[in-house]
Formats: structure tokens, sequence, C-alpha cells
């Protein structure tokens, strides 16, 4: 496989940032990935190679001193079905966009509210994305992972995955050790509709919406996030930047009685997760631009690159925000972008 130098990354990186990769290569199978794996070893560079997507939950805070490697595995395929399920099988390289529309037109239930979000199907297990009350965890069934330095595909299960809120064992303990190459999808053949989280059943209401189906949650889940998050293809940026915190009751009922509009959810264990964009808004974030790198008018929690920003300066724009929020609230913010 041929590499390519001092490569830029601006299109690979949904933040739009102009870092350059010191070796790049893509590749569209398992066999290439090996062969990149190969050559990559052969080259002195500083760190593991680096796998990309679509790139649309990193931030690039410089340039990549070493192998980038573009994961352009593709392929979407129904590997089987009973009364209830249909198990459907996606190549790491796919939109995951695109693989949510296969799956509604194909009447396949359970990622609709899922539709719209950036990125690639070899990062989804990674972050353990989901949205409007459903992650991935709730559809998954399996993945293939390819050993770096075993160079084995490896089988992961749901409970081999360690998935959290926005969290895996790909974050953890096996963090930079696999390349994610497909995922497997259990979904239902009777849909189970989620539409109390967000403003889902508002939007179904102004669309006119009759009678439920996946494919008009979809249409709202998109109405929504095309209303309130930028287009990354117009204004650089990566979602959500910051996790919801999660807080002790005690500390919640404090927070609560000094600022009765606070937004809250409960938790299964009985603590409390508030909504991070509130937090930042209300220490004055919402709409802040400093050169080319803000904070969204239209939803705090989303950071962004006007033009030309680099990822040093959207990375201090966060800390500036998490330092705010941890005076006036006392709750640690952190990051759901990964910093590269």
């Amino acid at each position: 496989m041929q590499f390519q130098e001092n490569y830029s990354l601006k299109s690979y990186n949904t933040f739009r940032i102009g870092a350059q990769a010191r070796y790049f290569t893509s590749f569209s199978s398992v066999d290439q990935l090996q062969e990149a794996l190969e050559q990559a070893a052969t080259l002195a560079t500083a760190r593991p190679p680096l796998v990309l997507g679509g790139g649309s939950n990193i931030l690039l805070t410089g340039d990549v001193d070493g192998v980038v490697l573009h994961n352009g595995i593709k392929g979407i395929e129904l590997l089987r079905q009973d009364d209830e399920f249909f198990y459907v099988r996606a190549g790491g390289g796919e939109v995951w966009h695109q693989l949510v529309l296969h799956c509604i037109g194909q009447g396949y239930a359970g990622v609709e509210n899922m539709s719209l979000i950036p990125g690639c199907v070899g990062a989804s297990p990674i972050q353990n994305i989901g949205a409007y009350g459903v992650e991935l965890k709730d559809v998954f069934h399996e993945l293939q992972a390819w050993h770096i330095h075993d160079k084995e595909l490896h089988s992961f299960s749901l409970a081999d995955c360690g998935f959290g809120y926005r969290e895996s064992v790909f974050k953890g303990k096996y963090k930079g050790q696999y390349i994610i190459t497909g995922v497997t999808l259990k979904l239902r053949r009777t849909p189970v509709f989620h539409t109390s989280y967000g403003a889902i059943e508002h939007e179904l209401q102004r669309m006119g919406v009759q009678e439920l189906s996946i494919r008009a949650i979809s249409d709202a889940v998109i109405h929504i996030r095309q209303s309130k998050l930028p287009d990354p293809e117009v204004t650089g940026n990566a979602g959500s930047f910051f996790k919801n915190p999660s807080i002790p009751l005690e500390q919640y009922e404090q927070l609560k009685a000094q600022h009765p509009s606070m937004p809250a959810y409960a938790n299964a264990d009985g603590s409390m997760k508030l909504a991070a964009g509130w937090l930042i808004e209300q220490c004055g974030w919402k709409g802040f631009r400093r050169g080319d790198a803000g904070c969204h008018p239209h939803q705090a929690l989303v950071l962004v690159n006007y033009g030309n920003a680099t990822g040093k300066e959207i990375y201090d724009l966060s800390q500036e925000i998490i330092a705010s929020v941890l005076l006036k609230f006392g709750v640690a913010l952190e990051r759901e972008v990964n910093m590269i």
C-alpha cells in the first residue's frame, strides 16, 4: 500500500481542523488493513497508528506525528432473521446515518432515534453513541475488530464491550489495541417506539403524524437535530462536546434549591443527570466567539470552528468552560470528544 506524507486531515474530521498526518493511507478490507499495519511498523513514528472514519468525535489539537489509517470498509448485509429480530452487519467504514436510512427502508426497527448522528459505523461502539433515549447498546449484537499486536480478528459480544454512558472497553482498557472492522445490529420486526425523550412528541404533532412509524420518528429526529445543531459541512463541529454530568442526589437537591429551573433526570442508581448545555449557558458561554472558535448560539453543548480555528484554540475554550461550570455549580464537566 502507498502512504502519503504530510497529508491534510481537514476532510477527515468534522471540526475541519487543518492538521496534518505524517503518513496517511486508506484501507477497504481486512487484508488491506493488515498490509497497512505491517508497512506502518516499518516507519519511524512517535505514536501508534491512528484510525479515522468520519472523524466526528475527535479534536485534533495538533499535527499527528505518526500513521493515520482511514477506515473504508463498506457493505451492509442481512445476516439472518428470526421471528423477532433482523441481524444486520455493516462495515466499519459505512456512514452511520446511511445505515440508519437503509434499516428504516427495510423495516428494521431500533435505530430510528439515532438518525443523523455524524460519523461512521466503526466508531459507534467506541463511544456507545446514542440520542433521544436510545443507545447503540440497545441494538448491538456483536462486532469484529482487528487486534493490532496479535494480528487476529476478534469478535466482541454485548457483554464484552462494557458499554456505559458514551463509554466502552475501546475507550478504556483496550484503547489503541483494536480496529473495528464491522458491527452487527439486532433490530426488531415489531417496533418499540421511544418518543418521550426531548421534543420528539411535540415534533411529531407539528408534523401532523397520525400513525407512529419508525420513519416518522426518524424524520422528527432529523428535523429536531437540524434545527438545533450546526451542519458539520457548513460549520465545523463534533456535535455534543461534553457529557451530561451525573451527581449525587444530595448535591442535586442543594443546587436545585439555588437554581429552581435547573433540568435533571434520575439515573437508575439514584444519582441525577444534569443537562450540560444548561450549565454552560448559565455561565454565559452560549453564542460566545473568540476568533473562529466558539460556542454555538443555538446549543451551548456544541463547540464550533467558524473557519480557521486551531484544535488548540477549541481545546483552550473547552478548558475555560469546564473551569467556569466548576466554579459556579461545583460540577466537573467531562469531554465527550476525544482529544488527539
